[in-house]
């Protein structure tokens, strides 16, 4: 069986080109077809871009699903995540992630946990948006790698984890998280092809946004649209990977091997 992902950072759905127009990314999302699509940096109801709803409009553009998790609320003001689908689904967790509190005035971040059926099969799939500061960076992935998320008895093969990270492979918490779980652009196997930046949308050298797999997940697949609507859309480009199912319903093996990871950051 086959599943299509894309994670998207949208900017508030404002482009490089400074316009709101949340149109212009369902637009670019519909172009790649995705299966479910995780969404970061969405605007609720907020006056800063005319208090639009954009996780419900980008789904009622999408013809799909979706939940909203607002990593920040001010008032009826939202900021946040989302996972959209046109597949069965279930809402298992949204929940805040820690605070580096040494540093004031950092934003809120988040996840939302989404479980899809493919078919027969369960997919966890779980969606963030992680901070700018490396040490901050670094409890979020480990909260992410705890109790109440990825070594939880729900968290069962296959699963993804995927977003926005604000960290490149030569951060400490990227190798937190693939001490644990597979990079989707990882050679090996089916997959031998170079990774793909996405950010910024205008040239992209950066990998900051990425998606790990459990087991039972193989990529066949990896790509960026750069057309001219995609590069000015967001300031990231979205990345599309498309994913063979080839088991499902074990534990999906992420015990704390991450612990042992050198702290070089």
């Amino acid at each position: 069986m086959k599943l299509r992902l894309m994670t998207y950072n949208v900017h508030r759905c404002v482009g490089t080109d400074r316009a709101l127009d949340v149109e212009r990314v369902a637009e670019v999302i519909a172009a790649e077809n995705p299966d479910v699509v995780a969404l970061q940096e969405l605007d609720v109801l907020r006056r800063r871009t005319k208090t639009v709803d954009q996780a419900h409009r980008l789904a009622e553009l999408l013809k799909m699903k979706f939940h909203f998790h607002p990593a920040m609320a001010v008032e009826e003001e939202l900021y946040g995540d989302a996972i959209l689908t046109a597949l069965p689904e279930r809402r298992i967790r949204a929940e805040g992630l820690p605070l580096y509190r040494r540093v004031p005035g950092l934003e809120p971040r988040g996840a939302l946990w989404v479980e899809v059926m493919v078919g027969d099969t369960p997919v966890q799939i779980i969606n963030t948006h992680l901070g700018l500061v490396p040490q901050e960076q670094k409890r979020q992935a480990a909260a992410l790698l705890g109790d109440r998320w990825m070594a939880s008895d729900e968290w069962t093969a296959p699963g993804v984890l995927l977003g926005d990270f604000n960290a490149t492979p030569y951060s400490a918490t990227y190798r937190m998280l693939k001490a644990a779980l597979r990079d989707a652009q990882t050679t090996g196997g089916a997959w031998t092809k170079p990774a793909t930046a996405t950010f910024p949308s205008s040239f992209p050298f950066m990998r900051i946004d990425h998606v790990f797999l459990t087991k039972g997940l193989e990529t066949v697949g990896v790509r960026s649209p750069y057309d001219a609507r995609a590069r000015v859309a967001s300031d990231h480009l979205p990345l599309v990977v498309d994913l063979e199912i080839t088991a499902a319903g074990s534990p999906a093996g992420t015990a704390a091997a991450w612990q042992d990871v050198p702290d070089r950051a």
